[in-house]
């Protein structure tokens, strides 16, 4: 009687460990998730900023060309 009160003790410390493993890679999965996401985020609104300085510079190096094709 006393090794299988042992065996189920090591079974229910092995099954301890394992659920703590599961929960520790779900958690890393979950970091790892969030951070792709703030870098996909992040990607976008440098792609938008690109975009927007692009716009916003092209107004500017007509009026040069056209200055100095004036002179």
């Amino acid at each position: 009687m006393r090794n299988v009160e042992r065996i189920t003790s090591v079974k229910s410390e092995l099954l301890d460990i394992f659920m703590s493993m599961e929960v520790d890679e779900h958690v890393q999965r979950q970091r790892s998730a969030a951070q792709r996401s703030l870098r996909a985020r992040r990607g976008i609104e440098l792609h938008r900023e690109f975009q927007k300085l692009s716009r916003d510079i092209a107004p500017l190096a007509d009026e040069d060309r056209q200055e100095s094709e004036l002179h």
